[in-house]
């Protein structure tokens, strides 16, 4: 895309409708910020949904799973702000009786999607031929209670309450990875595309990278802003998961994050579960 000096350039961005990423997002939605000629749209769709979009280069800005962009880097660069990571918590693997990680082997498991970090994670714990079944993040945890899958990957809000629903942790992914490296569990972060030109990615960067601080700034107005997509989620609950995931490190991922992003694809490369080995640079 060639920027002339006359022309509203515009740029769509990919997110989850998610209490974290509408926070986070929360600035440009809302007109918060000058976007200095830049025309913002928002594409709200599940985690997997854009992963699978972002493999054909389709917006221009988007957040994916970490593990999804050892399958882009070719194509998009990774931001230095929007990152979600835990620092020991992350994805949960429940079930309906209380098991230990040995008990699951040979069990299926429902996760959210194959190119997500939650999946990625698991493999690594449990092994490259884990058996799973694929369902949409916000059926997993209705289908473990009902006795429909024998476990489930759990994203997103429902790492919070799935007691509430009866249900028993077998593992939490960000726990065992910090136990395996000291290190947060980088699952997502915001991608842009490379072929925009380094002047309109520095643009974007720092667009991002200011709406980030202006929700971190003003915390009240965009959390009320946020419960919007917490789907009747308790509010301190929603209060509580968007501060799990929108941080410092979202800000900018620092060191800790940085070498947490590489140490995952590192060995998720060793293991056989990516491509390619990744060089990950950060722009912004």
């Amino acid at each position: 895309m060639t920027e002339s000096p006359t022309s509203t350039t515009m740029i769509r961005i990919g997110h989850s409708p998610d209490s974290d990423d509408a926070f986070m997002f929360y600035a440009l939605t809302q007109g918060k910020l000058d976007c200095q000629g830049l025309t913002i749209t928002h594409e709200l769709q599940d985690i997997e949904t854009l992963n699978r979009r972002a493999l054909q280069g389709e917006l221009e800005v988007s957040a994916v799973s970490i593990h999804a962009f050892a399958h882009l880097s070719d194509r998009y660069a990774l931001l230095a702000s929007g990152s979600s990571m835990g620092d020991k918590y992350g994805p949960t693997v429940v079930t309906r009786e209380a098991l230990s990680l040995a008990d699951l082997k040979g069990r299926t498991i429902a996760v959210p999607g194959k190119l997500t970090t939650a999946y990625l994670t698991l493999q690594l714990c449990l092994g490259k031929d884990v058996p799973v079944v694929v369902m949409p993040f916000d059926q997993i945890l209705p289908a473990v209670v009902a006795g429909e899958v024998d476990a489930g990957l759990l994203i997103h809000e429902g790492q919070l309450y799935y007691q509430d629903r009866g249900l028993h942790q077998v593992v939490d992914l960000g726990v065992w990875w910090f136990e395996q490296t000291g290190l947060p569990l980088p699952l997502g972060g915001n991608v842009v595309r490379k072929d925009l030109g380094g002047p309109l990615v520095e643009r974007v960067a720092k667009l991002i990278k200011g709406s980030i601080q202006y929700a971190l700034d003003h915390r009240e107005e965009a959390l009320e802003y946020a419960l919007r997509y917490a789907r009747d989620l308790d509010p301190a609950l929603a209060d509580r998961f968007v501060g799990m995931y929108v941080n410092e490190w979202t800000v900018d991922y620092g060191p800790r994050g940085r070498e947490a992003v590489r140490l995952l694809l590192e060995r998720a490369w060793e293991a056989g579960l990516v491509p390619a080995p990744v060089s990950v640079q950060f722009v912004g």
